[in-house]
């Protein structure tokens, strides 16, 4: 196992979008939101396991969520805990563990992943991640993963490609974030869009680089903190530092704007679990379409998800395509293809009953 490669887990976000379930006290990556044993942080890091050491696993989490990423990930050191003191985006994020881990070791390898995606097949995303490592080990380049679009999808990012080669490896040409559902049709259709996975790999040196290229201000912050990482002033120095950064994301703050971008053509299973439907998608659905869990009756009800707590019974009478979730007292009735209010559900019981709802 190569002691270069390092994993830096974004587990901060809240994970509105799927609310009730993923709250601020408790969002969606701290939970087994599949019925497998184990919770999206937990599965996220066991898939990196033959990629490089415990020790170069890091997870950067909101200072909230320390003990959260602690109590599920006992294998790894407070040091590999970094505790964002506010949220900034995925820049400032990024940043942080890039100048951290460069501290510790000058010829870092770094993958960047989210805690809460989907990946069918283990073995095909571990050949993937091999290979974008062989990529990015000695050359200036930042290498994304890329998923052939099944359907044209709203919700996620999509990047096209120059068709220059027969490789797997491809130029990055644009991104775009979220299109309108007409010109993601028109993105399936020329052949040369795949579904953004946000998750991409450089090393250290490059994005170091990047940030002093495209965020000059961001990288100056982070730099003045090489004395501070892994000592009891980190905690002191951060809280300046974030109250320093502009909100920004890293696709729109460097990936976006360098000319040294590669996307990486995938096929592995790949979900972002990020919605109601997103799950509905993935899960496994009885003879009627519903995909359910908890302690439940169902009467000509068909393709709707019913998450219950296991306490309770839930008799559920002539819906169609409807979410039925509870959770920490919140009860949500809402038809399916209205998910996309779920945020606007979110920010109403915050601000018109109580913050304990949100």
């Amino acid at each position: 196992m190569n002691n270069n490669n390092f994993v830096v887990i974004m587990a901060g976000g809240i994970g509105s979008r799927f609310w009730p379930f993923s709250r601020t006290n408790h969002p969606k990556q701290f939970h087994d939101v599949l019925g497998t044993g184990k919770t999206l942080l937990q599965q996220t890091a066991e898939r990196f396991e033959h990629i490089c050491p415990p020790e170069n696993i890091y997870v950067v989490t909101n200072k909230m969520y320390g003990a959260l990423v602690k109590e599920q990930l006992p294998f790894i050191h407070e040091d590999q805990i970094l505790k964002e003191p506010i949220g900034r985006n995925t820049a400032p994020c990024i940043a942080y563990a890039t100048y951290k881990i460069a501290k510790k070791n000058a010829k870092a390898n770094i993958i960047v992943a989210p805690s809460d995606h989907i990946v069918l097949k283990e073995k095909d995303f571990e050949n993937d991640m091999r290979s974008a490592l062989s990529e990015t080990s000695d050359k200036s380049i930042m290498v994304t993963l890329g998923i052939k679009p099944s359907r044209p999808d709203t919700g996620y990012g999509y990047i096209q490609y120059l068709e220059a080669n027969n490789s797997r490896l491809k130029k990055v040409k644009t991104f775009t974030e979220k299109p309108v559902l007409e010109m993601a049709r028109q993105f399936i259709e020329s052949g040369d869009f795949v579904w953004n996975a946000g998750i991409f790999i450089a090393n250290a040196q490059t994005l170091i680089q990047a940030f002093n290229t495209y965020l000059p201000e961001m990288a100056e912050v982070f730099v003045s903190g090489n004395k501070k990482y892994f000592s009891e002033h980190e905690e002191a120095f951060l809280a300046k530092a974030y109250s320093q950064c502009k909100n920004i994301s890293m696709d729109y703050g460097i990936m976006e704007k360098a000319d040294n971008v590669y996307v990486m053509l995938s096929d592995f299973g790949w979900s972002d679990l990020g919605t109601w439907k997103s799950l509905y998608e993935n899960m496994g659905k009885d003879d009627f379409g519903n995909v359910t869990e908890g302690n439940y009756m169902l009467y000509d009800t068909k393709n709707c998800i019913i998450k219950m707590p296991k306490d309770k019974l839930v008799v559920v009478e002539g819906l169609e395509e409807f979410i039925v979730a509870e959770y920490d007292n919140v009860l949500m009735i809402c038809r399916l293809d209205q998910e996309q209010r779920v945020r606007q559900f979110v920010a109403d019981a915050k601000s018109k009953k109580d913050e304990k709802y949100a």
